[in-house]
């Protein structure tokens, strides 16, 4: 038997007035996805404990079979081991953002953040904002490093008291004063990273083109090193990862798993879907599970993009499709888990603690639901998850 998660991060939704009240799932034609919900397992499963916040780490690790109550430590130090930072103990990771903040000569504390991800920023551009924020701002004990988009990390060994943070993608179109670090230390790398940031030539280029500037960066999510028992050891099996995202690919490193780079995989709409659905594939001749991580209808859902989303559904569908087709054509029985991690609300433009909706399908042991793959067909059914941690147990024992 071999094994095949499917994740579309952030996929769960409500209904939207411009899309006729219906979700994104509801509305997307999906023929592959609404086809293993008519003849699989379908319900909901709680990814985050209420106690905990819905980050993707969190819903990540308990789709994984990690009780995120147990291993989570913040995203950031997943993120730089997939980054191939070899943290110490005294080192603590945060997740430094590059965002656009407006600029009409207001006081820092006065500014709205416009976009948490400064126009999804490509890596060259971004590569090349991180390291003027490195020369400038760190030190013997502070290091930035250059991640994938807008998402990099900051190390800093014996960091100051650690204080609360804000998710950036919390308060799009919110005032920042009241949101900014607590501690000192923070707030004021955040500060002059504004000033170094508004007239960087990178900026003034994508200022001139049209695109938005990535004018400060924004510190969250601090963690220390993190550990996992492996993949292998908790199930028997062996195991990779498919994701554009450097969190996926830290949990991936940390358990012990495969973890497959795919060229084109940006993480946003425009993505490499078809290749990330081959390498799969291709990782199953090596392996007995593949979890495949696709961050675009997330993305959508905090840029408020509702037909966007719908899209990236339909996008996801079509790599179901090839995944289904080519495991029939190996002659061999699968499984399927298909599911998100988290809801990423477009009324939001924020994760949610909804359970989301999940289908297992196996090949050789198909059952007639009647059922479509959506957020009411699954609470419809009344199969209910309570521990997410616990639902890959359903797909392989």
């Amino acid at each position: 038997m071999k094994y095949i998660v499917l994740v579309g991060d952030g996929m769960g939704d409500y209904p939207i007035e411009k899309l006729g009240n219906k979700t994104p799932l509801e509305k997307a034609k999906k023929p592959y996805m609404d086809y293993l919900a008519s003849k699989g397992i379908v319900g909901l499963a709680e990814t985050v404990p209420p106690e905990m916040v819905p980050e993707s780490d969190t819903a990540n690790l308990a789709l994984m079979g990690y009780d995120p109550r147990v291993y989570s430590k913040g995203r950031s130090p997943l993120e730089a081991v997939s980054m191939g930072i070899e943290m110490q103990p005294e080192d603590t990771a945060f997740r430094c953002n590059i965002v656009t903040l407006s600029d009409k000569c207001e006081a820092y504390d006065n500014k709205i953040i416009l976009d948490h991800s400064a126009g999804e920023i490509n890596d060259k551009d971004a590569h090349k904002i991180i390291a003027t924020i490195d020369k400038e701002l760190g030190n013997d004990t502070r290091k930035f490093y250059a991640g994938v988009s807008y998402r990099h990390c900051l190390i800093w060994k014996d960091c100051p008291a650690v204080c609360s943070f804000t998710r950036p993608h919390d308060i799009l179109g919110k005032r920042i004063g009241n949101f900014l670090p607590e501690a000192d230390e923070y707030r004021r790398l955040m500060v002059k990273s504004f000033d170094i940031l508004k007239n960087h030539p990178t900026n003034l280029r994508r200022v001139s083109e049209g695109k938005s500037p990535a004018n400060s960066i924004w510190l969250w999510s601090n963690g220390k090193k993190p550990a996992l028992p492996p993949f292998s050891d908790k199930f028997n099996i062996k195991a990779a990862a498919i994701s554009a995202v450097d969190l996926i690919k830290g949990i991936a490193i940390c358990a012990g798993m495969e973890s497959i780079d795919v060229e084109g995989a940006t993480g946003t709409l425009n993505t490499n879907y078809h290749g990330k659905a081959k390498a799969a594939i291709d990782a199953l001749g090596r392996n007995d599970l593949v979890y495949i991580h696709v961050e675009a209808p997330d993305e959508c859902g905090h840029r408020g993009e509702a037909e966007n989303k719908v899209l990236s559904i339909e996008y996801i569908d079509g790599m179901l499709g090839f995944l289904m087709d080519e495991m029939k054509k190996s002659g061999q029985d699968y499984k399927i888990l298909l599911c998100c991690d988290h809801p990423t609300p477009i009324e939001l433009r924020t994760h949610s603690h909804e359970p989301i909706p999940f289908v297992i399908y196996q090949s050789n042991n198909e059952t007639e639901t009647g059922l479509y793959y959506s957020e009411e067909q699954a609470k419809r059914t009344g199969l209910y998850i309570k521990d997410g941690s616990t639902l890959i147990n359903l797909l392989i024992k």
